[in-house]
């Protein structure tokens, strides 16, 4: 092989490695941004699993409230019963928070 042919063969590698590192580049930047994505996406399924939690103790709240009667003159007992029930959903509210 002359001189000429092995010139024109490095830089035909030369070539294909620029493009290669190019690539490398291309493909890194990608996963870096989906990585970022994806964390974000977590943490918005999280923040989305604690309201469901909530709206869900506030519907057994509204449950138990209207199976209370308060007709027969008890609304201190309701609103203590309530706000028990509310210390208690806070209580278990802060441990799925952690």
């Amino acid at each position: 092989m002359d001189q000429e042919a092995l010139k024109s063969s490095l830089s035909g590698l030369e070539r294909k490695v620029l493009v290669l590192l190019n690539e490398h580049k291309s493909l890194k930047d990608e996963l870096k941004s989906l990585k970022l994505e994806n964390h974000e996406l977590k943490t918005d399924i999280r923040r989305r699993d604690e309201q469901l939690v909530h709206f869900k103790n506030q519907i057994k709240i509204t449950k138990i409230v209207d199976h209370i009667n308060p007709e027969d003159g008890s609304t201190s007992e309701l609103k203590r019963k309530v706000d028990e029930y509310i210390r208690e959903i806070d209580k278990c509210i802060a441990f799925l928070s952690k």
